[in-house]
């Protein structure tokens, strides 16, 4: 039987195939992605993909026809069932298996589902993916035959290795955890249950409609049930998770957040004391404050493009021990594997704690204090973002600005710096600005706006935005 079918365009992203339920995201889709990434997976040699699930509500139907079409391409699937994100990773490494399919709509609204690729150990991204969406819609698929399916449990053996990397010692922790009823909840439950410690769980069940809060843990709102039991039971720290388990986020023992790049110095410090002169990496959108503290723990700074597969991909390369995103994405490639995992993480950050001869919120209250907006998106078209950046650049460029282009335009000022870049998974333009004092901080955002206006773009209100950080 012959085999073409043609995505929406909107669900082919940078770095994953995602769309709403129903309308751009269906079962046929799941099936098109197995038969046609198990094809490319058979035509590299490959023979075997793993394949897990999150917790939304449409994931087992779209994982059942992703499965059927990834056998009808000749493979051994090997179904590892519902968990958070970081272990299919872990399953595909130690399984050694020659990709991996995770359905998950990540942080996404629960209309929303989508799907996480592997290949040969790398991530699956940008012009695989639209190369992927070109085989289907041409039919250049292998010929149908019958492969095998099989389950698999990994969910002991990754509570395993996660607990392998535990430093037991230093003092006992209260911890709050706060799993926004995403797909971990099973696996931690399973993990705080052979974690010393004093554990307080929140939404532990996994439930698709995260009928709580959203799941996603860069948004303060997110963290407010969070926060408010840390202070309520005088925990030592919390922890949040998104919906699939490979972003976190966290709080001191006084409530405040820890933001990731705040987060990312406590991390880089200690990775440096092991590993001297390593190179560290961030994203264009991380404050300065965590680059220079980089530098001053003796580290080699790195900033790089937004983006978990494009960070994965670049310590790869440059064999960086470490490296985070803004979005709370945090990857360790010492003694882990060089993915995101937010689980993970958050055993390594707790034996630091653990450890500490002070409290966290005075570790996060001595980093150097600026003034920040949040992150912001707003509307602009996909056939015009991209000009609208190479447009201030060009300006930028005659003006003799300050300014790295490693992804959109970073403007750096005696004030600080401010960031515009066009969003790989939206119709977007995202936004940022940080600075030594609210005055300079209001001249950034002068200049970002006039930069907006001259290239005919609406300017998003940074009003009341701002952040001591």
């Amino acid at each position: 039987m012959s085999f073409t079918h043609r995505f929406d365009p909107t669900t082919l992203r940078e770095y994953d195939i995602r769309g709403i339920v129903g309308r751009t995201v269906c079962p046929e889709d799941a099936f098109a992605i197995g038969r046609t990434f198990g094809s490319i997976v058979a035509r590299s040699g490959g023979r075997t993909v793993a394949v897990g699930y999150d917790g939304r509500l449409s994931s087992p139907m779209l994982e059942e026809a992703l499965v059927r079409g990834a056998a009808a391409s000749g493979l051994e699937i090997l179904r590892v069932g519902r968990g958070p994100t970081p272990m299919l990773y872990f399953a595909a490494v130690t399984l050694e298996t020659d990709g991996a399919i995770m359905v998950t709509g990540s942080h996404n609204p629960p209309d929303y589902n989508g799907f996480k690729m592997m290949l040969s150990g790398s991530p699956f991204f940008g012009a695989q993916i639209a190369e992927l969406g070109d085989l289907a819609a041409r039919g250049d698929v292998v010929a149908a035959s019958a492969g095998t399916v099989r389950d698999v449990d990994v969910g002991r053996a990754y509570v395993a290795r996660l607990m392998a990397d535990w430093d037991g010692g230093g003092r006992r922790l209260k911890i709050v955890w706060d799993n926004g009823n995403g797909a971990a909840g099973d696996i931690l439950a399973d993990l705080l249950a052979r974690l010393p410690g004093d554990h307080v769980l929140l939404n532990g069940a996994v439930d698709g409609t995260f009928p709580d809060h959203h799941p996603d843990p860069t948004v303060p709102r997110n963290l407010e049930h969070l926060i408010a039991t840390v202070r309520e039971t005088g925990a030592d720290i919390g922890i949040a998770f998104d919906g699939d388990a490979d972003r976190i986020g966290v709080v001191d023992d006084t409530g405040e957040i820890v933001w990731a790049d705040q987060l990312l110095v406590i991390l880089a410090r200690d990775m440096l004391r092991h590993h001297p002169g390593a190179t560290i990496i961030a994203d264009v959108k991380a404050s300065q404050t965590l680059f220079d503290e980089i530098t001053r723990a003796g580290g080699t700074p790195l900033m790089w493009r937004t983006g978990h597969s494009l960070i994965k991909s670049k310590m790869a390369e440059t064999g960086s021990p470490l490296g985070g995103e803004m979005s709370g994405h945090v990857f360790f490639a010492d003694r882990w594997y060089g993915f995101d995992d937010a689980l993970y993480a958050a055993i390594r950050l707790l034996g630091l704690v653990a450890h500490m001869d002070t409290r966290l919120s005075a570790v996060r209250a001595a980093l150097p204090v600026t003034i920040s907006t949040r992150e912001t998106r707003f509307d602009c078209a996909d056939t015009r973002k991209f000009t609208v950046i190479e447009d201030i650049a060009a300006r930028l460029k005659v003006d003799g600005s300050a300014v790295s282009m490693i992804d959109g335009v970073r403007v750096t000022t005696p004030d600080g710096w401010w960031l515009l870049r066009a969003s790989n998974t939206q119709p977007a333009l995202v936004a940022r600005a940080e600075g030594n004092t609210h005055a300079g901080l209001d001249r950034l955002k002068a200049a970002l706006v006039a930069q907006l206006e001259r290239s005919g773009v609406a300017a998003p209100d940074f009003s009341g935005d701002d952040a001591g950080h």
